[in-house]
């Protein structure tokens, strides 16, 4: 089920519903509501750029699917091997520390970690490991990302989009431990190391009103600027966003900024509203022959979609498609037709249609039929009577 899942979102995202322009200093934006599978919101979303330590969320599926959560890891000197020299974020694990592959994780995508990036690849080998991470991309569709690290530090030949990346990440989310850490604020590992949500620090410490964002992973180098891929709620409406090209200005997180002034707009102007209730009625199928002229047809099931606020909802329409006609003789449990529901040229529900109960015959065609059993009957005994004088005359 979670293929199809997957597969239906891949489909739908290619599509863009929204020519918008926000004032976001972000270079690169796709924000996409994840219940109806649609972009609403997109900028330079399929450019091939640096998406620095976002690329760790393919270290973290390689990891899920290749590895033991419960297997244990012992920190090395190779795992630290070349981060201290351009500045990449660790997660805080030392020489010869004893973890699992779940602590490693959690180090991973909460304080972005890349020695712990560098232990999880170290133990499917590191070839074998980036070949992996190239061969889930093509397996996933993602024409525009190459991998060369597990850090996602800035390198030759190591790119992706943001397209590309809100479709890896909602490929891992539908991986429950994956999803449980990034929606996670903190952690303690088996040896006592306790790690933040970065997220979840950073809304505090600059005093973000965004009770909405749910959890996400951030990234930074020189060359990618600040990054977010991030997933939110509010109004039981699901987002994800994924952002990068901010200003790499410390004393302002621009990548959260921008993910608040995209979510806070859509937010704002746009909510679920029910353009078809449960038990209304939708349809009258036309009868023959019968009492009822009509059967009304009731929706099965509340039909809500993702407008702007104060749409007209006068626009859904309702088709049937007949498969037999409806007569007090129609048995019942017999599938009479299809009713289909769109909305904006947009089919949104389809069901069939079965005869429940019989229908009473006309009272016309009641009295017609009974005058033509008494006119048999008449005939009957008519003929009866002939034969019988026909006898007497024989004889």
């Amino acid at each position: 089920m979670k293929k199809i899942f997957f597969f239906f979102f891949l489909f739908f995202i290619t599509f863009s519903v929204s020519a918008l322009e926000l004032p976001i200093e972000s270079k690169n934006a796709i924000l996409y509501n994840l219940d109806e599978n649609k972009i609403l919101y997109e900028k330079n979303s399929e450019e091939e750029i640096s998406i620095a330590s976002l690329t760790k969320i393919m270290t973290a599926v390689i990891t899920l699917e290749n590895a033991s959560l419960d297997q244990e890891v012992t920190i090395t000197y190779e795992d630290f091997k070349g981060l201290y020299e351009v500045g990449a974020s660790t997660a805080g694990f030392k020489y010869q520390d004893k973890v699992t592959v779940k602590d490693l994780l959690y180090g991973l995508l909460l304080p972005s970690g890349a020695e712990a990036a560098q232990a999880l690849t170290r133990l499917i080998g590191k070839e074998k490991f980036y070949t992996l991470m190239n061969e889930k991309a093509e397996s996933l569709g993602l024409s525009h990302t190459h991998f060369v690290n597990e850090t996602g530090l800035d390198e030759e030949g190591h790119y992706s989009s943001v397209k590309d990346v809100a479709i890896l990440f909602t490929y891992a989310l539908q991986n429950e431990t994956f999803k449980s850490i990034i929606e996670s604020k903190s952690y303690t590992t088996t040896n006592g190391l306790t790690f933040y949500s970065t997220i979840e620090r950073s809304k505090t410490r600059y005093n973000l009103d965004m009770d909405y964002l749910i959890g996400g992973k951030t990234g930074t180098t020189n060359q990618a600027g600040l990054c977010l891929a991030s997933i939110a709620k509010e109004s039981d409406v699901n987002y994800m966003l994924v952002t990068c090209g901010a200003p790499n200005d410390w004393s302002t997180p621009r990548h959260l900024m921008d993910a608040k002034t995209i979510y806070d707009y859509f937010i704002s102007h746009y909510e679920n509203q029910n353009i078809v209730e449960e038990g209304e009625k939708i349809y009258e199928i036309p009868t023959k022959y019968a009492e009822e002229e009509f059967i009304p047809v009731y929706a099965k099931e509340t039909i809500t979609k993702y407008l702007e606020k104060e749409s007209s909802l006068e626009s859904f329409n309702v088709t049937y498609d007949e498969k037999e006609e409806v007569t007090p003789f129609t048995k019942p449990d017999t599938c009479i037709g299809t009713i289909h529901i769109s909305f904006l040229g947009e089919e949104v529900s389809t069901f069939d249609v079965y005869m429940q109960n019989k229908i009473s015959l006309k009272k016309e065609y009641i009295l017609f039929g009974a005058l033509i059993i008494l006119l048999i009957i008449f005939l009957i005994v008519l003929l009866f009577v002939r034969k019988k004088k026909n006898k007497k005359k024989r004889k």
